[in-house]
C-alpha cells in the first residue's frame, strides 16, 4: 500500500473493518474512537495546513501526537485521564496499521511506545439530596424544555444512567405501571433494567404523554425531534446548576457534570445500606471492585467505623451489669 496517501483509506478500513466488522465493538466505542480522532484531525489539519482527506501515515508522527496530547491538556482543558482515553483510541489504530504497514513499523512502534499519564486518583464528586433538589427545582415547569430538563435529570439522579445511555433511550424503554423500570444497553453490549421511583414514574409518566412520541422516537429529543447530544445534556445540566448555585451555595465547591449525577446515585444508594454488588448490578459495572472507590468517598461510612473505637487515653474496662431490678426497669 502507498503510504503517501493512505491514511483516509487506513482509518476507514480500521473503523469498518476492525471496529465494527471484527470487533464489533459498542456504539459507544466507536463514538468515543470517532471523536478522538476528530479531535486529532483537526488539530493536525491546523498545524500541518492540510485537508484530513490529503494526510498520509507519515504525517502521524510521535512528536506530532505528542503535541496533540498536550493541546487537550492544557489548551482544552482535558483531563489525564480524558488523555489517555484519546491515547488508547490512537494507540488501537496503530497496532491495526502496524499488521497492513510493515514497511512503517519503526515509526509506528514509536507512536505505540508512548506511555498513558499517570494522574492522581481524588475522591469522586457526588451530590447530597438536597443539592440534587436544588437543581431539580431550577428548569421552568411552564415550557417544554424545563419539564423535559427536569424529567432527564430526575431519571439520572435515581437510575445513575450514564449519559450516553440516557441520550440513546427510546419512547419504548420506559415502562410505567407495576413494576416501572426503564431499559438501557450498556459498556459491553450489556441490557440491564433500572427500576423506578414513584417520583420518577410520575414524571415521566406525564412527559411521555405530552411527548406523544413513536416507541421508536427519542424519549428526549431536541426542540426539531432529534436525539439530544452528550454536549447538550451537559450544557443542559451546567445552565441549571448554575443558577442552583444561588439557592445551594455547597454547590459552588463542586464541578458537577453528567457523570456526578452518576455518583450521587450510587452514593445515595450505599449511604442507605445496599451492598456493593448489588450497587454494581445497578450501574451495570464489570466488577465489584469498581464500586470500591465509593467505599473511599463516603464520609458517612467512615465516620460510623470511627464510632466503634475507643478514644486514645481512655482506659480499658470490663462490663458490668446493672443491678437486677435496674435490668428489668430497663428493659421495658
Amino acid at each position: 500500500m502507498n503510504t503517501s496517501a493512505n491514511l483516509p483509506a487506513l482509518l476507514q478500513a480500521f473503523f469498518t473493518d476492525r471496529l465494527m466488522r471484527q470487533r464489533r465493538a459498542s456504539p459507544h466505542t466507536i463514538a468515543s474512537y470517532r471523536d478522538a480522532f476528530r479531535l486529532l484531525l483537526r488539530f493536525v489539519q491546523e498545524r500541518a495546513k492540510k485537508a484530513p482527506s490529503t494526510l498520509a501515515l507519515e504525517d502521524l508522527q510521535a512528536p506530532l501526537l505528542g503535541e496533540f496530547l498536550d493541546h487537550l491538556e492544557h489548551e482544552r482543558g482535558n483531563s489525564a485521564r480524558t488523555r489517555n482515553t484519546r491515547l488508547a483510541a490512537v494507540h488501537s489504530f496503530f497496532r491495526y496499521v502496524a499488521l497492513l504497514e510493515p514497511a512503517s513499523s519503526a515509526s509506528i512502534q514509536r507512536v505505540l511506545a508512548m506511555p498513558a499519564k499517570r494522574y492522581d486518583r481524588r475522591p469522586i464528586e457526588f451530590l447530597t439530596r438536597p443539592e440534587i433538589e436544588a437543581v431539580l427545582a431550577v428548569p421552568n415547569a411552564a415550557t417544554w424544555i424545563g419539564r423535559r430538563d427536569r424529567t432527564l435529570l430526575l431519571l439520572m439522579a435515581q437510575t445513575g444512567l450514564r449519559v450516553a445511555e440516557t441520550v440513546a433511550l427510546r419512547c419504548e424503554d420506559v415502562v410505567i405501571g407495576s413494576g416501572a423500570h426503564v431499559r438501557c444497553l450498556g459498556k459491553g453490549r450489556k441490557e440491564r433494567c433500572t427500576p423506578l421511583r414513584k417520583e420518577t414514574v410520575a414524571a415521566l409518566r406525564n412527559w411521555l404523554h405530552e411527548r406523544n412520541g413513536r416507541l421508536s422516537d427519542p424519549l428526549f429529543p431536541t426542540t426539531r425531534g432529534g436525539s439530544l447530544s452528550r454536549d447538550a445534556v451537559e450544557y443542559l445540566l451546567a445552565k441549571h446548576v448554575a443558577v442552583a448555585r444561588q439557592a445551594c451555595s455547597s454547590l459552588t465547591r463542586k464541578r458537577v457534570s453528567p457523570h456526578v449525577l452518576r455518583h450521587s446515585a450510587a452514593m445515595d444508594l450505599l449511604q442507605h445500606g445496599v451492598d456493593r454488588s448489588v450497587i454494581a448490578l445497578w450501574l451495570g459495572h464489570e466488577s465489584i471492585e469498581t464500586t470500591q472507590m465509593y467505599l473511599h468517598a463516603s464520609l458517612e461510612l467512615k465516620e460510623s467505623a470511627l464510632a466503634k473505637t475507643a478514644p486514645l487515653g481512655v482506659p480499658a474496662g470490663r462490663y458490668r451489669p446493672d443491678d437486677r431490678l435496674l435490668a428489668f426497669l430497663t428493659g421495658l
